[in-house]
């Protein structure tokens, strides 16, 4: 209610700045002086045979040349002293009165003139009929409304869960709550070619008032209820409200000039003034806002294409969104009307930049096209850091590349990590790994039986495979406790994330010596007791 408080404050000023410019009565300004009357020569008419040179027609037509040259000269002399008056009232415009009165007489004088103005319209039958036009407008709208509610059910009923077209029923069933303010500006705009047409009534002036003011009342609306981000409608409302109500009272045309008027600098001919950093600000977030949008949907598309890989889709999806958004920069710098010369500012300024201290940036920057381009490092691929960390290859951005760890956590390692210093891809080329699981028999084991006893097991395991190499059984060392033994196998994969390949092939290993009645031999000592003599 606030917002409305301040708004009706608004337009309280600008109705009164406009009425009093309106009923001020400039009395220094001279009277219009209007041109004399045409002189009108009644001549008889001409004869059958007209003779030029009878010295009384040549008399008539001088005396008619010389009235022309004399009104002329006076419609001249009428127009230089008009010039000088109006040269004259600019050069003394301080002596202008003012629309704010100085004095408490010029006060009277104005409320007097309001006065009588207001006494002329209640005494008004065209005044009143548009009064009563707008107050009929705003009873009847409300009343209209709650029947469309209630009778439509695009408008009664909200959209189930599984119906067509979603996503416009949803802005159909919340544009309900517009139904009253679109329902008033369409009344006012009938009632005003209503009085237009009859003759008793003949001006719709207050009421095409109203309805502006009602376009305004329905732009708040369509703000509050269709803009969801807090600081965006914030926004709005303190910039589209205020310049809704400017066009209202007819100050456009003096804001665009003021705007224009303000130059802050200039690309070679062309000046930057305030009302091109506006135009950047507008069509930029809107374009920005669309470019995201679209950026998105493009990525969506460049992924679902079966027939790239994944490194493929990445340097494609990258190219896109360079080149999108390269195209909204252009764009919305046309649109603002900037030339494209200011471009070569632009990147000077940028190189400049570079040149001071965003050197990291550009180097991260062009790693990452760097990465992109030769695939030393793609998504889904597992490294191993230097300083030890490891995971999954999430994402490759301009800046930095997301790598997941296996517990879930991301981190953000710069791209130059990956063109400047060493690291290890498990999945660089190959998506197969060799893992070992380790174990110890006793010494009282027949260490022939255990390759045939293992291996078939460990081959039922779904994720082992054959290929490079059949899983194998190794005698590693004699133990302090028995023997150490290893079951080298292949997965593909990595293993600890979703997988856990040597935790499964450990289980096997246990299962199939406990059925067997092998034994896994604890630590032992052996302690000698010496008696003393």
């Amino acid at each position: 209610m606030s917002i409305l408080r301040i708004l009706g404050i608004i337009c309280l000023c600008l109705m009164t700045t406009s009425f009093t410019a309106w009923a001020q009565v400039d009395e220094t300004s001279p009277p219009v002086e209007t041109p004399s009357s045409a002189v009108v020569v009644d001549t008889p008419p001409l004869a059958p045979v007209l003779d030029l040179d009878d010295p009384a027609i040549q008399s008539a037509l001088e005396a008619r040349a010389a009235a022309d040259a004399a009104i002329a000269a006076a419609v001249r002399e009428q127009a230089k002293a008009a010039e000088d008056r109006q040269i004259e009232s600019g050069a003394t415009s301080e002596g202008k009165k003012s629309f704010i009165p100085s004095s408490s007489e010029e006060l009277k004088v104005l409320l007097n003139s309001i006065w009588q103005k207001i006494l002329g319209w209640l005494t008004s039958l065209t005044f009143l009929a548009q009064v009563g036009a707008i107050i009929l407008a705003y009873i009847i709208s409300p009343l209209f409304a709650a029947v469309l509610r209630r009778k439509v059910f695009l408008f009664r009923d909200p959209p189930a869960a599984d119906v067509k077209f979603k996503l416009v029923r949803d802005y159909v069933y919340r544009a309900r709550l517009l139904l009253r303010p679109v329902l008033l500006v369409g009344l006012l705009t009938l009632f005003a070619v209503i009085l237009e047409a009859i003759p008793i009534a003949g001006q719709s002036w207050l009421v095409k008032l109203a309805q502006s003011l009602a376009v305004v009342f329905l732009l708040y609306k369509v703000i509050t209820e269709f803009i969801g981000n807090p600081l965006i409608r914030k926004v709005a409302i303190w910039t589209v409200i205020p310049l809704a109500l400017i066009i209202v009272f007819g100050y456009y045309d003096d804001l665009i000039a003021a705007l224009n008027g303000m130059e802050i600098m200039a690309i070679g001919d062309t000046p930057i003034t305030m009302m091109t950093v506006i135009l950047l600000l507008i069509f930029g977030s809107a374009f920005f806002k669309l470019g995201n949008y679209a950026n998105a949907k493009g990525q969506s598309a460049i992924r679902s294409q079966d027939g790239l890989d994944v490194a493929t889709q990445e340097v494609v999806g990258k190219i896109f969104q360079m080149a999108l958004f390269a195209v909204i920069f252009i764009l919305v710098l046309g649109a603002a009307k900037v030339p494209l010369s200011g471009l070569v500012v632009i990147f000077s300024a940028l190189s400049l930049g570079v040149g001071l201290g965003l050197q990291p940036i550009a180097a991260n920057f062009v790693s990452g096209l760097i990465i992109l381009f030769d695939r030393s490092v793609r998504v889904g691929d597992y490294v191993v850091l230097p300083d030890g960390q490891e995971g999954f290859v999430e994402a490759i951005n301009m800046r930095n590349t997301v790598v997941e760890t296996p517990d879930g956590k991301d981190i953000m390692v710069p791209n130059t990590k990956f063109t400047e210093e060493a690291y290890e891809n498990w999945t660089h080329k190959d998506p197969r790994q060799r893992y070992e699981v380790h174990f110890t028999v006793s010494y009282d084991t027949d260490l022939d039986t255990l390759e045939d006893m293992l291996i078939p097991e460990v081959l039922k395991h779904h994720q082992v495979l054959r290929e490079p190499e059949m899983p194998d059984l190794e005698f590693r060392s004699f133990g302090d406790s028995g023997v150490n033994m290893a079951i080298e196998f292949w997965c593909e994969g990595v293993d600890d994330g979703p997988n856990k390949f040597t935790s499964d092939v450990n289980f096997i290993v246990w299962r199939t010596l406990r059925d067997n009645g092998i034994e896994i031999p604890f630590p032992q000592r052996v302690t000698h007791v010496k008696q003393l003599p």
